[in-house]
């Protein structure tokens, strides 16, 4: 899918989220760029964003809808109806506030993909099912967790929290993409939210902070899930 927004932190966030439920995302940053790229090649969807640093996303969208009829999806920081109006009148498959959770996003964008009769292309569920990390394994299907054939019990914070990480294994998430990442779960409004859940992994890992087998800081950065060399 092709994403057009001049956020790059939003694109990078949801390029990582997407990538490991299979989607091959492609992001731009200009509505000129965009609309030549939405309309020279086949996509199965494309974000786009309606304030763009040149052309803005509704005449993006006319130019996309007059060679293409692939899924668009809008996306407005300002959320008013106008915007949302004059969006679906010129031709957007659905509307989206740039408060969206990343789940709702999947959510919409598949509903988008299947009335287009993209169905069959689309995976149902995460291809990284089970996800190894040295006696460590997460398996997304089922909800389970064992650390050397031990059942690790967890909340469903702490085990969308871990999936994350584990689906991004060996890069470093911050703790504004984990809190982005996992909008709408059971989240506490407030900052530390993140640290103590990740404290509450480890002590349920046996991960030692000083010396972590599994979860380690990056400091001023953030979170990322190692492989034990052992």
């Amino acid at each position: 899918m092709l994403v057009i927004d001049d956020d790059e932190d939003l694109c990078e966030l949801t390029a990582d989220y997407l990538a490991p439920l299979g989607f091959h995302v492609e992001t731009v940053h200009t509505g000129e760029h965009g609309a030549e790229r939405a309309t020279s090649e086949p996509w199965h969807a494309v974000l786009l964003d309606v304030m763009l640093p040149d052309v803005d996303g509704f005449e993006v969208l006319r130019r996309i809808r007059a060679k293409s009829k692939v899924p668009v999806l809008m996306l407005t920081g300002r959320g008013e109806e106008v915007d949302r109006v004059v969006g679906l009148e010129l031709g957007a498959d659905d509307y989206l506030p740039k408060t969206f959770s990343s789940r709702e996003l999947l959510a919409r964008l598949r509903a988008a993909m299947r009335r287009a009769g993209w169905v069959e292309e689309i995976p149902a569920q995460s291809p990284l099912r089970e996800v190894i990390a040295g006696p460590l394994r997460i398996c997304s299907d089922t909800h389970t967790v064992t650390l050397e054939d031990r059942a690790v019990t967890l909340t469903r914070t702490e085990f969308d929290l871990l999936l994350t990480l584990a689906r991004a294994k060996g890069r470093v998430k911050s703790r504004d993409q984990l809190f982005e990442e996992l909008r709408g779960g059971e989240w506490e409004v407030f900052d530390r939210a993140i640290d103590m859940h990740i404290s509450s992994l480890r002590k349920k890992l046996s991960d030692d902070p000083k010396e972590p087998r599994f979860i380690r800081t990056v400091r001023g950065v953030g979170y990322m899930l190692a492989v034990p060399e052992d």
